[in-house]
């Protein structure tokens, strides 16, 4: 099995930054896809940012030139470093994590979620 540990959640004032990470562990070959989604209450999970093995990355318009994800293959971790914080940024993010397991059995996997507040 593959699980994802998140962190880096919490309150921020508008304009601030914050960084979170997400860890992949288990039994895992290799890693394809990790990219971080958020869903406010109400709303359905967007996407944010995603990253490929290739480094090709991939952000939604409402973030772009504000949070930058990157990825630390040796690690199994991704990163999202969020700068310019609005209040519309509030959200639980996920991370999400897709490869092959050792077993060559394709895993695609939530994290737990992890709550954003940005005050104005």
């Amino acid at each position: 099995q593959v699980q994802l540990v998140e962190s880096g959640g919490g309150l921020v004032q508008a304009g601030g930054s914050l960084g979170l990470s997400c860890a992949a562990s288990g039994s895992i070959f290799s890693i394809h896809v990790m990219g971080w989604y958020r869903q406010a209450p109400g709303n359905e999970r967007e996407l944010v940012a995603t990253i490929t093995s290739g480094i090709d990355t991939n952000y939604a318009d409402s973030v772009k030139g504000r949070f930058t994800i990157s990825r630390d293959d040796a690690k199994n971790t991704v990163y999202l470093q969020m700068n310019s914080l609005k209040p519309e940024d509030t959200a639980v993010y996920y991370c999400y994590v897709n490869g092959y397991t050792i077993r060559q059995a394709y895993f695609g996997v939530w994290g737990q979620g992890t709550l954003i507040t940005v005050s104005s």
